[in-house]
């Protein structure tokens, strides 16, 4: 679980680097590169966080809801131990190396990997709603997803609590150490064997992962071209084409992210002994396909994106309505007085055109009388009638 190293694991009272690694440049370069993604993952994730655990999605959650969650807290823990790898790479000291590699190291890869397992996950579900409809897997039910989850989540503890348990049982005393450039030059035969064990069960894990997402998008590329042979125009291949967008998108991230860094890490994690030359590519190889796979935090965001509807509507939601609500009550307070100043206007005029119809009826069946001025009263209702028609 820890950093992968140069040469092969040595264990003595004075432990020494025959071979520099790692030069100041890149160093520096590894510790802009890793506080950049610190920040933008913690913004993107606290806010994804911050939409599923504390909106409306905490109460009504479907499978994918709760795996998108278990992704988003794995990849904002993700983000936390960036900081100390940042430390690592910054400084030299004996204490912080030491805790990078018994701690940091180990939660660092306990969430990559929780990561790679959540995504193989929603690729799952979203694999058997579209090419097996009818009726709901066992799978598919909330229960089985928390289920799933919390094993999950347990198998990656203990895996990890095994080897940080056995690294400090068997690692030597701090004040014997003088230097450490890479982390498995800490490592007794005991934790060399168990590091050797967790790499071959987490390649063995990514493999699974992949060729899984390899085969749902196939299936559900062959279930589209079935449905537009069918119907070419129907809705159902419209949705089945957006399903395979979305699936590529996943499998697109996956990798990206993951392949580099498994082509260099199961070789090197199985080295014996290498010239110094070969030690420093393979290890600046391994240290860019790590910063790769990193990368993850910042672009799993878009996952979360096109895989629920809700975080869609959300985004939307806040992009529209924290702009303009002043300006859509203004424009509703003006409609309303609009409104009510056009009704009032209509009854009165209304009301005016009634009256003087009754005077003209009441005129013609009494009588012509004249007024005071020596008008004849009907003349003059006409007369109105007229103006207003006007």
């Amino acid at each position: 679980m820890a950093d992968l190293g140069g040469a092969a694991p040595t264990n003595g009272t004075n432990v020494t680097e025959p071979c520099d690694l790692a030069n100041t440049s890149a160093r520096f370069f590894f510790v802009v590169i890793y506080s950049l993604v610190f920040l933008v993952g913690l913004v993107l994730n606290g806010f994804t966080l911050r939409f599923y655990f504390c909106g409306s999605q905490q109460q009504s959650a479907g499978c994918v809801t709760i795996y998108l969650k278990n992704l988003a807290a794995a990849d904002f823990l993700l983000s936390l131990c960036l900081p100390v790898k940042v430390a690592y790479y910054a400084s030299d000291s004996i204490h912080i190396r030491l805790v990078y590699c018994n701690f940091g190291a180990s939660a660092f890869y306990l969430n990559m990997y929780a990561s790679i397992l959540f995504m193989g996950y929603i690729a799952a579900n979203r694999y058997l709603k579209i090419v097996h409809p009818l009726g709901t897997h066992v799978l598919q039910t909330v229960r089985a997803a928390h289920i799933v989850s919390m094993v999950t989540w347990g198998c990656l503890l203990a895996m990890t609590s095994i080897y940080v348990l056995v690294s400090l049982l068997t690692q030597q005393a701090p004040d014997s150490i003088t230097n450490i450039s890479r982390c498995d030059i800490l490592h007794s035969p005991q934790l060399s064997l168990l590091y050797r064990i967790i790499h071959a069960c987490s390649a063995a894990i990514f493999l699974l992962v992949l060729v899984s997402l390899v085969f749902f998008y196939r299936s559900i590329s062959r279930r589209l071209s079935q449905a537009q042979e069918r119907q070419p125009a129907s809705s159902g291949s419209k949705k089945l084409a957006k399903s395979r967008r979305n699936m590529l998108v996943l499998v697109s991230v996956f990798c990206v992210c993951f392949v580099p860094y498994h082509l260099v890490r199961l070789p090197y994690a199985f080295r014996t002994s290498w010239w110094c030359s070969w030690n420093q590519v393979f290890y600046h190889l391994k240290e860019l396909s790590i910063m790769v796979s990193v990368l993850n935090v910042c672009l799993d965001p878009l996952i979360y994106f096109i895989f629920c509807k809700a975080f869609r509507s959300q985004l939307s939601f806040r992009r529209v309505f924290s702009i303009t609500p002043a300006a859509m009550n203004a424009a509703g307070t003006e409609r309303r007085s609009s409104d009510g100043r056009t009704s009032g206007a209509r009854v009165h005029s209304t009301t005016s055109k009634q009256m003087d119809v009754l005077l003209l009826n009441s005129s013609s069946k009494y009588g012509q009388h004249l007024t005071p001025a020596g008008q004849n009263p009907t003349d003059r209702t006409f007369q109105r009638l007229q103006a207003s028609k006007e």
